[in-house]
Formats: C-alpha cells, structure tokens, sequence
C-alpha cells in the first residue's frame, strides 16, 4: 500500500478561540501550528488565513505573507490555498490566492447547506469558472465533494474536459447538513472513484479520527485539524494541530502504513504531472 498523505487543516474560516485557544489567528500563529503538523508528518498545509481578530479573508496580501512565513519554517511542503473562502464571499474575492501560484488549491464541487439559514454555494456554472481560472494558472486542484452527488457531477464534467486529470478528491463529511461519515457512507463514496483518482477524507467532528482509520486501512489518504474537530477526544480539547496529526500516524502504525514525505506526495498525488 502507498504512504499515507497527512493533510494538516490548521485553522479554517468559521472556528474560533473562543472555541479553543489554539486556533491560530495571527502569520506568527499560522507559521507555528503549520510547523509543528509538519513536524508530526503532515506533509500537505490547507491554508485559510484570518486577519489578527480572527476574522476571515482571502486577501492576497494576507495570504502571501502567510505562505512565506510557512515556507521559511517548514521549507518545501505543499501549501495548499482555500478558494472556499467563508459563506458570502464572491467567486473573485474566493479565488484571490490563486493569483500567488501555488501549486495545489481546493475546487469546492457543488453546493451544500452548513446548517440553519447558512449554505455554501457552488453552481455548475461557478465550478466551471473556478476550474478555468485554477488550471489556467497551471494549478492542481484537490476536488472537494460533501457528498456523492458532488462526485458524480464532477465525474461528467471530467468526462467533458472540463475537469483535467489527475484526479484528486477531498470527501468531506459529517457536515450538519451534508453526508454523514459512516463507514457506509465511506464505502459509497470510494466504490463509485475511477481507478486512477486519488482520494483524501476530511471527517467533521466526531467522524475525524473514526474516517481517518478507514481511509487508512483502504488505502486512502487523510486530512485533520482545528478547521475540522477542535477535539482530540469527546470533551478533551486537543492542544493544537500537531496532537491531532500525531493521533493519524499512531493509527498508520498500528495499520503498519508508512507516512508520506513531502516529495512522497508529491509523487503519490502526481502534482507534477497536474503543472506541467
């Protein structure tokens, strides 16, 4: 089985420290929490910035000194931009830290309700715009589906053109109002991918650590963090990203699954090939 991928989530757009003091805010706080999950062995930083406050953005600006501050304590790791951006911003306002090249970036592959009045709107028509803009920009974009009505519209538009190999998929479940994170709904999602796609799983909350086994022992890779569950243990606070990372490489050990290096992902997500 190849190594296993650790995407680090180190702080999101919606969590907050009132909901638990380690959630990074500041460049200085960004640098460090992404330092320390590489350390445990992420090898992949999902990066939404916050200004001082806490408050979200996609300024450029603000995601520029936050990627050089990342790369000057964590050298070459993969330092991958959110275009989700928070609920109600604009396409253009979302797609800002394209503009700085990265090489990877998320794709939010159709809409979804957070719960309450809030929903996150993907139209056909803005899945299609964000990937134009992404890959004309030569990036990779890591597909992000809350469910497999999101798989299977993306699977069309790949089969259009529209959506480029290689194919790499972010499952996000246990939303309030997105797929649940069962093993059943695990096994749906995976049975239905094309044999060349690869696959990360994103479990919210208390689906975190349960889906990142499964996708462990599946041959999947994972992605943890305060943007995702703020706990390390049902009531227990985790004391940053580092402890939730550390958590997914005991359970890789205890399936004897080796963890992937930086350029390990590289290679296992193809990214090369998707920038040529």
């Amino acid at each position: 089985m190849e190594k296993l991928v650790i995407t680090a989530a180190i702080c999101g757009a919606e969590v907050s420290k009132e909901d638990n003091p380690t959630v990074p805010y500041t460049i200085e706080e960004i640098a460090e929490e992404a330092y320390q999950a590489k350390q445990a062995g992420a090898s992949i930083i999902h990066l939404h910035v916050r200004e001082d406050d806490g408050t979200p953005t996609q300024s450029k600006a603000r995601f520029e000194k936050a990627i050089n501050a990342i790369k000057e304590r964590c050298g070459d790791i993969i330092i991958q931009p959110s275009t989700g951006g928070a609920v109600g911003m604009t396409n253009d306002e979302r797609l800002a830290p394209i503009e700085l090249n990265p090489e990877m970036c998320t794709l939010d592959c159709g809409t979804v309700n957070f719960g309450g009045d809030e929903f996150f709107k993907n139209t056909e028509s803005d899945i299609i715009y964000f990937s134009q803009r992404i890959y004309d920009r030569g990036i990779m974009p890591e597909l992000e589906c809350f469910g497999k009505m999101h798989l299977d519209h993306i699977l069309k538009l790949h089969k259009e053109g529209i959506i480029k190999p290689p194919l790499h998929f972010s499952f996000v479940l246990g939303t309030r109002a997105g797929q649940s994170g069962t093993d059943a709904d695990f096994d749906f999602l995976v049975s239905s991918l094309p044999p060349s796609a690869t696959y990360t799983i994103t479990g919210i909350g208390k689906y975190e650590l349960s889906l990142a086994e499964r996708a462990i022992v599946h041959g999947g890779h994972v992605r943890v963090g305060l943007e995702d569950n703020i706990y390390i243990k049902k009531g227990q606070l985790a004391q940053g990203n580092k402890e939730l990372v550390e958590a997914v490489v005991s359970l890789a050990k205890k399936h004897n699954r080796d963890i992937a290096s930086v350029e390990d992902a590289r290679q296992i997500l193809r990214l090369k090939e998707a920038t040529q």
